[in-house]
């Protein structure tokens, strides 16, 4: 019954998202401002149903539901509470939704902190992250399915990777993605000026803060994923050119470059 409400309420929020994307479009190039606060509240609402499909899944994790696959492929029942919590994020499934929980969170934090400032590419902005966590649900409730089901439901899962059965399980990865999808935010505001023709300053007012955390927060995400490397895999060092590190990297680099231009725009306009 869980499941099936953490599934629906997915599949609920697509429709929601969508919704939001389109009424903010025909809000904006209507001129309707009831279709626009629409949206808002779409995008408020899939928050919360994206909640409901997070802590369904947790919840699984929790009661050893092993009619659910992607808990029989992660977890078993003498993994400790502590790891269980932790699986939820231990595959591609898990941290799609973990994902989209924190962007379906800042989007939230967005629209309900930005409801009378940057009112004016405020549509622009609902426009683009809702693009984006569409994406993300299109992903979570067609090809990467978090709840889908097995019948005969196994008795005993496979159990969690031992190489993941580390402390760093807990803070690395969403320490990770949350650095990630704070950088949707001033994307999300450099894009609605763009769109908008807004080529003041004030986006980057409004997205200093945001840009700051993301980018402290990817630095942190860094530091203690090469200690979790160094004390786990044995690597004779705190880094390696591997694809997972990379990933991380990258963004990092590009995210260093952005905050040190905004800052240099900001002072000198």
């Amino acid at each position: 019954m869980i499941i099936n409400i953490g599934y629906f309420s997915l599949l609920a929020s697509t429709g929601l998202v969508l919704y939001a994307l389109v009424a903010s479009i025909f809000g904006y190039t209507t001129n309707r401002d009831n279709l626009i606060q629409s949206a808002r509240r779409a995008l408020l609402m899939q928050f919360l149903l994206t909640a409901v499909s997070y802590f369904a899944l947790t919840y699984a994790f929790l009661t050893d539901d092993f009619s659910v696959r992607f808990v029989a492929l992660h977890s078993s029942t003498d993994l400790p509470f502590f790891y269980k919590l932790t699986a939820v994020w231990g595959g591609m499934e898990g941290s799609l939704l973990l994902w989209q929980f924190i962007l379906a969170f800042f989007i939230a934090v967005v629209v309900l902190r930005y409801k009378s400032q940057n009112y004016e590419i405020l549509p622009h902005t609902m426009m683009v992250l809702a693009a984006i966590s569409a994406f993300l649900l299109f992903l979570l409730v067609g090809w990467s399915d978090p709840f889908v089901r097995m019948f005969p439901a196994p008795l005993e899962g496979r159990g969690m990777n031992p190489l993941l059965q580390n402390p760093g399980m807990v803070y690395h990865p969403p320490s990770l993605y949350i650095g990630y999808v704070g950088f949707s935010i001033p994307f999300a505001f450099a894009i609605a000026s763009l769109l908008k023709g807004k080529l003041d300053n004030d986006w980057i007012l409004s997205t200093r803060r945001w840009t700051l955390f993301s980018w402290f927060f990817l630095t942190v995400g860094i530091l203690l994923g090469a200690n979790w490397a160094y004390i786990e895999l044995g690597w004779g060092g705190y880094w390696a050119w591997d694809p997972v590190e990379n990933a991380s990297l990258m963004p990092w680099l590009t995210g260093t470059a952005f905050l040190h231009s905004v800052i240099v725009q900001e002072k000198r306009d």
